[in-house]
């Protein structure tokens, strides 16, 4: 576990702040903080770079948890907050992360500073629950060679699918279980074929001996913002400016979730 250094407010009675310098011995004195370090005497506050102690350079690091009604499980949709400067973020639940939501992804919006919240963009080999949300069925395909799969022309792949999408398929009779078949690189509209052709990588591609295939796809989980899942969400803002930098106050657009 790293070292910090706590800083006790009188008003607050409470400790507000987390330091990330670890001195040997520390002495307020004329208005001043001084610290040792190494043998070495520093006074700090004396310049205008935030968060660079015996010269190490540190990001600026707030953590708190999104926790109204902590029974009932939630969706995550939105994270924003007010400020002068734009934060990267995490959102952490304990069913799903989001990652980390780069600083450039927040949009300033009527004062306050916006993104949607995003997953990793992560699809298991196995589909899990959550991916699932966004599934979207296909129909029955043909498959002819590896990474190819043929659907009838009057089937409109197009509208459901896109490149780069999740391509699932499960297996007659019971069509139970679906498997993993790759990303989607291609739909081509073969007009005088008179099929709908789907390519995607042999990741794990459906072999040319199964017959009529049930076909899926999952869209981008990072691109197309589902939120996330979770009774609480724990977020972490994070800001790597060397000057003094506001922040006020952080929310979140929530909604309950009701599994189907």
């Amino acid at each position: 576990m790293p070292n910090y250094t706590l800083t006790y407010s009188p008003p607050a009675e409470g400790w507000p702040s987390f330091y990330s310098f670890y001195p040997d011995w520390i002495q307020g004195m004329n208005q001043y903080l001084y610290t040792f370090n190494g043998g070495n005497l520093f006074r700090h506050n004396t310049n205008e770079t935030r968060n660079n102690f015996y010269g190490v350079q540190y990001n600026s690091t707030l953590q708190s948890v999104f926790n109204d009604e902590p029974i009932v499980n939630k969706i995550f949709k939105t994270l924003q907050y007010e400020g002068n400067r734009p934060w990267s973020a995490t959102l952490v639940s304990d069913q799903q992360d989001t990652g980390n939501i780069p600083d450039t992804y927040f949009e300033k919006k009527e004062g306050d500073w916006f993104a949607f919240v995003r997953n990793p963009g992560i699809v298991p080999a196995d589909p899990d629950e959550y991916a699932l949300r966004s599934l979207n069925g296909i129909g029955v395909g043909t498959v002819t060679v590896p990474g190819q799969v043929d659907f009838p022309l009057d089937q409109p792949v197009s509208s459901i699918l896109s490149v780069d999408d999740y391509f699932y398929y499960a297996d007659a009779p019971g069509y139970d279980t679906l498997v993993y078949a790759g990303r989607v690189t291609a739909i081509n509209v073969n007009i005088p074929a008179g099929i709908n052709q789907v390519l995607h990588d042999n990741a794990g591609a459906p072999a040319p001996g199964i017959v009529a295939p049930l076909c899926a796809g999952i869209k981008n989980q990072e691109a197309e913002s589902h939120g996330i899942l979770g009774h609480y969400g724990v977020f972490t803002l994070t800001n790597t400016d060397t000057d003094a930098v506001e922040l006020f106050v952080a929310r979140s657009e929530v909604m309950k979730s009701y599994p189907g």
